[in-house]
Formats: C-alpha cells, sequence, structure tokens
C-alpha cells in the first residue's frame, strides 16, 4: 500500500498537477483516501522525501520539491523510441539480446555508483521498425531503485518506456557523439562494419539516486534528433 501511495503522488507531480510548493494532503486525509494507517502514510512520505520529491516540514506538512538548483535544463527530452517510431507512421518492435543480473566492475565509477550496495540489470536489446533494426541498446539499471526490475520480462514494453512509466527522474544527463558501428554491433543493426552511427548516452536519478545508464546506438540512415527553441526560453 505505501508504494500505491507513494507511486499516485509522484505520477500528480510528474504530470504537473501538483508544481512545485503545493501542499499534499495531510496524513489524516490520505489515511482515510486509501484506508491504511498512519505508519503505511508515513513510510509513503519518508520514501518521496529521499528520493527528493517532496519536502517534510515538521507541524507544516509535506510539499512538492522544488527543483535541485544544480539540474540543468536539456536541450532534448528523454525519448521514448516506442512512441517516436509510432509517430512516423512505422510499426515498432523489440528484441531482448542479452540480460543477466551482476556486480558492479570495481574500477567503473559510473556503474558504482549506480549499483550502490546492490546489484546491476545488464540489458541489451534491438529497436526495431517495421522489423528492421535502427538502434542497439545497452542499459544498466540499479535494482536497488527499481526492485521490480530484476523480475521484469521486458518482452510486451521495451526497457526505456517502462522505467518512464514506473520510475519518475528528477535529473538527467545527455551525450550524444557519432561512433563506427564495431563488428558485433553491424552484424546486429543489419549494417556494414564501420558504418555511421548516432550515439546517445544517458544518466538518470531520482533525487540522489542514479536510477540507469543507457547507451543507444542508432542507425545513422534510421534516425535523427531533433531539438526546437524559442527566444526568451531557458
Amino acid at each position: 500500500m505505501h508504494q500505491r501511495i507513494r507511486g499516485d503522488i509522484e505520477a500528480r507531480i510528474r504530470s504537473g498537477e501538483w508544481p512545485p510548493g503545493h501542499r499534499v494532503p495531510p496524513e489524516h486525509a490520505l489515511m482515510a483516501r486509501y484506508g491504511c494507517s498512519r505508519m503505511t502514510v508515513n513510510k509513503a512520505l519518508s520514501l518521496l522525501a529521499d528520493a527528493g520529491a517532496v519536502v517534510r516540514r515538521r507541524g507544516a506538512g509535506s510539499f512538492v520539491a522544488t527543483p535541485h538548483p544544480h539540474i540543468e535544463s536539456v536541450a532534448l527530452a528523454i525519448p521514448d523510441i516506442a512512441h517516436e517510431v509510432a509517430s512516423r507512421g512505422w510499426r515498432y518492435g523489440f528484441r531482448l539480446v542479452a540480460r543477466r543480473l551482476r556486480a558492479p566492475r570495481r574500477r567503473d565509477a559510473q556503474e558504482l555508483e549506480l549499483a550502490g550496495a546492490g546489484r546491476l540489470l545488464a540489458l541489451q536489446g534491438l529497436h526495431l521498425a517495421d522489423g528492421r533494426p535502427i538502434a542497439l541498446e545497452d542499459r544498466l539499471v540499479a535494482v536497488a531503485a527499481v526492485p521490480e526490475a530484476a523480475t521484469a520480462t521486458f518482452d510486451s514494453e521495451p526497457p526505456g518506456s517502462w522505467l518512464l512509466q514506473r520510475v519518475p527522474w528528477t535529473r538527467a544527463e545527455h551525450r550524444i557523439s557519432a561512433a563506427s558501428a564495431d563488428a558485433d554491433a553491424a552484424a546486429l543493426l543489419e549494417v556494414e562494419p564501420g558504418t555511421a552511427c548516432l550515439v546517445l548516452e544517458r544518466g538518470t536519478w531520482r533525487g540522489e539516486q542514479a536510477v540507469t545508464r543507457v547507451r543507444q546506438r542508432f542507425r545513422g540512415d534510421a534516425w535523427d534528433l531533433v531539438a526546437r527553441f524559442e527566444p526568451g526560453l531557458r
């Protein structure tokens, strides 16, 4: 029940229904709404506070947190590839190539931050458009941040879409580059080795908890990224 309460509140925050500074209903109101104990409500609010989604003020209640001052505007929103493919009139598909639970590599600072004291779920998959491979994705998910990912099959929903629906993020970091497809990637993408690929690397956090890191290699002849700007917007 506490996860349900947490999820409902996160959904309202993510949708913008509850903006920064909005007062979350008091504990007694949440107890009545969900038919649960104060302890359950308190646990949900504590998890939200730990994730940086709300601020709890003694004697005043809980309020939607103002975004962390080090959060930067990004030129590109986190893309949902399934949605993007469908919007372009193609039939979307996803094929899971590899999956395993493993410990972080000891000398990899990013993996150590992501895993914390837990393990990582390592996923590799192909995004398809009308049956044609368009992107090869290598993703790491922090099991401590998203325990349910350890048992998710990702056979009907790709990991990126699955995470966007279940884990609201508060901070993201993008890196865009270009690279030539090595032999293994070329075989999966059905291109010649050395073919130019657009590479998107991204990390997301919820509060101070790292959630996922992903590297997506898009076929250069099949994908582009577009950012729109208006004067005066920051």
